[in-house]
């Protein structure tokens, strides 16, 4: 075989590895919280704090996200959780905007790679997008299948919580050995769902890094030096689609960002192609196992208007306050140190643990129960990940 080609084989697998180093943390701390939400908290309180969709509900998803930020998996995670204890759709889904959008990591990455006004438009969209997608939602909520997606939701956490027990005092739970068991079985029911999609999502994610030219990127998007609105409008409505062929987000992305926008693409196309880490076939699968295709689709529908909303917005309004960037201003994209010794390994240390004594603690009180999951799409992804899992340690093998 070509020397070039098995390079570039060794470069996908450590790339996809090493996207998955850079979020793993990210991971365990969004099960983690996940867990917690569906053991600590009962029905009754989720419905008194985050039942209906008003201000101070929707501010306390709001608030609840950002103190949570994780990952797009760990966050769909946490959301089904708080709406299957009775929170408003609205309110839920401020948490989900929240917890993937006002991250202070992605910030900081942000503001590494592309420099501060992006960092003030992930933060103020990160805003827009709850208060547009509140906006939507009002407007639309008679297509939305609220009753039956909650019943969904409630089945796929296996929530068995009884309404006499929605009296229960949470501090005396908090101090239970067998609370914290049952959030050890919970975290690992967690990573038991999610894990194929996990898997042939960072190794679709490093192949696309290692293979796909940047030209590729650069052909997606259109717009000259000085796009005008329907350009404009164009870009941010690839911006899914770009995503979509990177697949894992925005923390993984933000280099790729960086290489857009210095290629012409415009801070609207940009800020789009940012936001949306939730309008991905992989998060659209997991809302559908959450709540059934039909709400799936609805949330999907809602966000991908007040993703190009927001990015719209963001533009003209920096346009107009003359703090539109320079793609001058953009630093060059080096190679990325994923092993480093940094506050990454030491999270994802403690998290190694957390994890193992978590699984170990399951296995012990009620065995391991793995499985290939159910249906045809189900043996599909397994075959699949088992494929991916190949491939990584063939292209490991080859850097040796």
């Amino acid at each position: 075989m070509d020397g070039t080609f098995l390079d570039t084989w060794h470069q996908a697998a450590t790339t996809a590895l090493g996207l998955f180093w850079t979020a793993f943390w990210a991971f365990g701390l969004g099960y983690l919280i996940s867990a917690m939400i569906q053991v600590f908290v009962t029905r009754a309180a989720m419905r008194r704090q985050m039942g209906e969709a008003g201000p101070r509900a929707v501010a306390m998803g709001t608030v609840f996200g950002f103190l949570s930020s994780s990952c797009s998996f760990a966050a769909l995670s946490g959301t089904r959780a708080l709406f299957a204890k009775g929170a408003g759709l609205v309110p839920s889904l401020a948490f989900l905007l929240a917890s993937t959008n006002l991250v202070v990591e992605l910030g900081i990455i942000i503001a590494i790679f592309l420099g501060w006004q992006f960092v003030v438009g992930e933060y103020v969209g990160g805003v827009l997008l709850i208060l547009l997608m509140w906006l939507v939602v009002r407007l639309t909520r008679g297509f939305a299948p609220v009753a039956a997606a909650r019943e969904r939701a409630q089945e796929s956490q296996g929530d068995a919580e009884a309404e006499g027990g929605a009296q229960d005092d949470w501090t005396d739970r908090i101090r239970s050995r067998e609370s914290w068991a049952e959030v050890a079985q919970r975290y690992f029911m967690e990573w038991a769902m999610v894990w194929k999609d996990v898997t042939i999502g960072f190794t679709v994610a490093g192949i696309i890094a290692a293979f796909v030219p940047r030209a590729f990127f650069e052909w997606l998007f259109v717009g000259g030096a000085d796009p005008g609105f329907w350009e404009l409008l164009a870009q941010a409505l690839v911006g899914p689609v770009a995503a979509f062929f990177t697949f894992i987000g925005s923390m993984g992305n933000i280099p790729l960002a960086a290489v857009l926008y210095g290629n012409g693409v415009s801070f609207a196309g940009i800020m789009a192609f940012i936001f949306s880490d939730l309008v991905v076939i992989p998060v659209l699968r997991m809302n559908a196992t959450y709540y059934g295709w039909r709400m799936a689709l609805y949330i999907l529908g809602v966000f991908l208007v007040v993703l190009v909303a927001t990015a719209l917005i963001l533009h003209y309004g920096f346009a107009f306050l003359g703090i539109l960037p320079s793609a001058e201003q953009v630093r060059s994209v080096t190679e990325r140190e994923f092993f480093a010794i940094d506050y990454t390994f030491w999270l994802n240390l403690g998290f190694v643990v957390l994890s193992a004594g978590f699984v170990a603690w399951k296995v012990a009180r009620s065995g391991f129960a793995f499985t290939t999951g159910q249906g045809a799409l189900e043996k599909t992804l397994f075959g699949l990940a088992m494929l991916s899992y190949l491939w990584l340690g063939i292209g490991l093998l080859l850097g040796g």
